[in-house]
């Protein structure tokens, strides 16, 4: 399980990474708080930032699940598929909006991977437990 515990706390490393970000782009660009809009570079680092949170709901329980219940390797290569497409979902988005699309789209996969695993130990316990009485 260490590795699937590595990779939710890279997630959650990457993740506040992502916020310290936000932090300095709010200095840099005078963006003042609780204010989320100004300039666009510093929308796009506070999207990155919110969309991660929005994916990690999803994420680090499916993980969790899936490790428990099938691979803990499995489960941590899927989640550095997450981390991996993270960080270039958000090299793109500094750039431009557009440039978000192959990015995100791999950390999808990563997360789609998780919740499917996940699915699938869920009821391959549910299976054995019916099975077996």
């Amino acid at each position: 399980m260490d590795l699937a515990y590595l990779a939710i706390m890279l997630m959650l490393v990457e993740y506040s990474l992502f916020a310290g970000l936000v932090a300095i782009a709010r200095v840099r660009y005078k963006v003042p708080a609780p204010a989320i809009a100004g300039h666009p570079d510093f929308e796009r680092r506070f999207r990155v930032q919110q969309n991660t949170l929005e994916q990690l709901i999803v994420t680090i329980p499916s993980l969790w699940i899936f490790a428990v219940t099938l691979s803990p390797l499995w489960a941590a290569l899927f989640g550095l598929v997450f981390i991996l497409g993270r960080a270039w979902y958000a090299w793109g988005y500094y750039r431009s909006a557009p440039g978000r699309h192959w990015g995100f789209t791999a950390g999808a996969w990563g997360t789609g991977l998780l919740a499917s695993g996940a699915f699938l130990g869920i009821f391959k316990d549910l299976y054995f437990l019916i099975v077996n009485g």
